[in-house]
């Protein structure tokens, strides 16, 4: 509807359609095409593909309205495109720079591309963080904070602001994480200078929360093997528990996406979730199928065909990532509610999904597997991630070496 082409650069308004939202309507946004390469700006607007043939001879005034709004998010892009190109050094980077300079960059409007751009992607869990994370910054600082504003001084007297409002530091850690991860992207972009960097040594530095990780041992493991629960339901989910456990600590969204065809040689081969969007090169975690794996599978599972979902959590009709994001946190959540149950018949507290990657983790490092291996399994990108899921083993490690200084007798 909109277009503007120069030196190899070209904008336009599209419909973008790659991915319908709630209502059957799709984002309009500013595309902005150099050297094959695409960037999307959002136009706050979402539209039906009917609307959007209609909209260039539409005369009612509520769409004339939208097509205003939407030629007025177009002729920002394109007049910044023009003055960059018209001085020769065209880039991305110079574009946000420039666009950052406007009232179209600011923290809250990063947080709200971000937003859309992870529901485009069907990331709805991370979409759902930055969601909780910006509401919890306009709460502090309102619906126009300047990444100039956003110092150490500004995120310090945002951690007091969130621990006034009863948050947890683990809480607190996944805020400031979310806060620095946008203000990377727009330092990437050159939005922000590095001087003005706010995070780091001598800076703002994020304090962890511990978050309650505490690993089982191999032996309180094996009282949840040899549990014999009073109900069936209570031991479907308790074999679902043990599954994670025994697959190396595979995440729930990972599980209830598995299908027969991702068993190869004895082995399940996935990918994860959670870093599918996020790295350039994936790895693909395989876990050996012990006995215990293969009897879940063969009691709980569904008949053995390659598209076929393993464990009967999905089916075929689950399309859209919404409704494959609920279900998961609902399962998430039956699986938490019954290992409790179980956790108070053996006098095992804190038992979780969580508690299942974790002592996985930890199980192998006491056995004396290398760390690297453990992180390979895992699919870590990087060993400090797994360092930190080790760190309280590390601790114990540490107490009982200490006790032997002591031992005089």
């Amino acid at each position: 509807m909109f277009m503007f082409s120069k030196d190899g650069i070209t904008v336009a308004a599209i419909l973008d359609d790659r991915r319908e939202k709630k209502g059957g309507v799709y984002p309009v946004k500013i595309r902005v095409t150099y050297n094959r390469i695409r960037k999307y700006y959002p136009t706050g607007k979402a539209l039906t593909h009917e609307t959007w043939i209609k909209l260039p001879e539409t005369k009612t005034r509520r769409l004339i309205d939208i097509r205003e709004s939407i030629e007025n998010s177009f002729s920002i892009i394109k007049d910044v495109v023009d003055e960059i190109a018209s001085n020769g050094h065209f880039s991305f980077g110079e574009l946000n720079l420039r666009l950052g300079r406007g009232n179209t960059g600011n923290l809250n409007t990063a947080f709200q591309a971000k937003i859309e751009r992870l529901n485009d992607e069907g990331r709805i869990g991370n979409r759902n963080m930055y969601v909780t994370v910006s509401k919890g910054v306009e709460r502090f600082a309102g619906n126009n904070i300047s990444f100039d504003s956003v110092t150490p001084d500004w995120l310090g007297r945002y951690d007091k602001f969130l621990l006034a409002e009863g948050k947890r530091r683990a809480t607190i850690s996944m805020h400031f994480r979310t806060i620095r991860a946008i203000i990377n992207e727009a330092k990437r972009s050159g939005i922000i200078k590095e001087s003005s960097y706010p995070f780091g040594k001598g800076k703002f530095e994020i304090q962890e929360g511990d978050g309650g990780k505490i690993p089982l041992t191999i032996q309180q493991i094996g009282q949840i093997v040899k549990y014999e629960p009073e109900s069936e339901i209570t031991a479907r989910y308790r074999d679902y528990w043990l599954f994670l456990y025994f697959c190396n600590g595979i995440n729930v969204a990972d599980f209830i996406r598995l299908k027969y065809r991702n068993i190869v040689n004895g082995e399940v081969c996935f990918i994860r979730q959670k870093t599918q969007h996020t790295v350039k090169k994936q790895k693909e975690i395989r876990a050996v199928i012990i006995p215990q794996m293969q009897e879940i599978i063969d009691r709980w599972g569904n008949p053995p065909r390659p598209d076929n979902y393993i464990f009967p959590v999905l089916d075929h009709r689950d399309k859209s990532d919404e409704k494959i994001f609920i279900k998961k946190n609902n399962f998430n959540r039956e699986i938490n509610k019954r290992m409790k149950a179980v956790g108070e018949a053996l006098g095992i507290p804190g038992i979780s999904t969580y508690t299942a990657r974790h002592s996985y983790a930890t199980v192998l490092k006491r056995s004396g597997a290398n760390i690297a291996y453990i992180s390979e399994t895992l699919g870590h990108n990087e060993l400090k991630t797994t360092e930190a899921y080790l760190a309280a083993f590390e601790k114990e490690e540490r107490l009982k070496n200490a006790a032997f200084l002591v031992q005089f007798d």
